[in-house]
């Protein structure tokens, strides 16, 4: 049988970690998650102690904890069972083999606690001025866009569709049932989702464009084109039109840049004007007229202008396919504390990327 683990077998392993490239590791080495302990406090609103009972876990350490959610696409009870499993983990969280584990529960409640508190924002916030600090400004004009976020669907009678229409809370539309009401997503909505079909087989010609229903949130983001880093977001029903976020806040006026891109779902006299208002420079997409097609001119621009607008898809991208960003949670405040999260750990992770790079030559 194998003997127990020592402290130099346990050295050995990390020293294997570290010498694969564990990511995790260059996280940490890159960002300093104590800058993060002052909101983090003033969010939760702990006792001091006095009456006695178990200590809560730190701040931090579960404020990492969410970062590992988020990075790796772990439920509650998923992250609980990889911290226990993995060196790399208990390592990143400064954890021993032997030390105490926060359960699936305490994981839950402590981001209900930073939900209630409207925390996320602040975080994401502190963050964007760490970054300031390492001197990643927000450069050279910004792009925005958005991305629909699928949640789980609701079964829902006419009455039921109706109420929630009409904007009453799950409470007011079953009184006598809170366990139902508590599981009845009221915030998310339907929304048509267009994408390209295949192409033929034969011709290899386009394939039509179809329109999938989708029932969710929508992401809305807006990055520096010269970092790619997240610099605004919102979080909205799925149905919410993108164009009318432009002035919701999702403009960076911090921006050393004037120029701001996006597709033509943003271009309006509304949005124009608002732009030119506060000194940017708008570089949306135009639309191809009605009945006609779209001039040679106009086509080119729109295609100068993909370019530099086709990189806001990787911050979506890498959420969903390398984070394994999905909805599992109900109402628009837990949404929105999970899109943050995700968008915060896209950042520190982006941090590590540009920091990696070599210095040009």
């Amino acid at each position: 049988m194998a003997g127990q683990l020592g402290f130099f077998d346990l050295e050995d392993r990390y020293a294997q970690l570290s010498k694969a490239g564990d990511p995790l590791e260059k996280l940490a080495a890159v960002v300093d998650f104590e800058p993060f302990r002052y909101r983090l406090v003033k969010a939760l609103k702990r006792s001091d102690g006095a009456k006695g009972g178990r200590p809560p876990f730190d701040p931090v350490l579960m404020f990492k904890i969410l970062i590992l959610q988020a990075l790796y696409g772990l439920s509650d009870a998923q992250a609980e069972f990889q911290i226990r499993d993995r060196l790399s983990f208990m390592r990143f969280l400064g954890l021993g083999p032997g030390d105490l584990v926060p359960d699936a529960t305490t994981i839950w409640l402590f981001r209900e606690q930073l939900t209630k508190a409207a925390a996320v924002e602040k975080l994401f916030a502190r963050f964007d001025t760490l970054l300031a600090d390492k001197g990643y400004l927000a450069m050279s004009g910004q792009i925005l866009d958005a991305s629909v976020i699928p949640a789980p669907r609701q079964k829902l009678d006419d009455g039921e569709k109706r109420a929630i229409k009409e904007g009453k809370t799950a409470a007011e539309i079953w009184p006598d049932e809170p366990a139902k009401a508590a599981q009845k997503d009221v915030d998310a909505r339907w929304t048509l989702k267009r994408v390209k079909a295949r192409p033929d087989a034969d011709t290899r010609k386009p394939g039509p464009e179809i329109a999938i229903p989708v029932f969710g949130y929508k992401s809305h983001i807006g990055i520096d084109r010269r970092h790619g880093l997240i610099r605004t977001w919102l979080v909205t029903d799925a149905a919410a039109h993108d164009g009318a976020r432009l002035r919701e806040g999702l403009i960076d006026t911090e921006n050393t840049g004037s120029e701001v891109w996006a597709d033509t779902a943003y271009r309006s006299q509304a949005n124009e004007a608002y732009l030119a208002s506060i000194g940017k420079r708008s570089r949306i997409h135009r639309r191809k007229p009605p009945g006609k097609p779209m001039a040679r001119t106009t086509a080119r621009a729109n295609a100068t202008k993909s370019k530099v607008r086709r990189v806001v898809e990787h911050p979506f991208a890498h959420q969903k396919a390398i984070m394994g960003l999905v909805i599992r949670t109900i109402g628009k405040a837990r949404v929105k504390t999970k899109v943050g999260l995700a968008n915060l750990a896209f950042n520190m992770r982006r941090l590590v990327w540009l920091e990696g790079r070599p210095a040009p030559g």
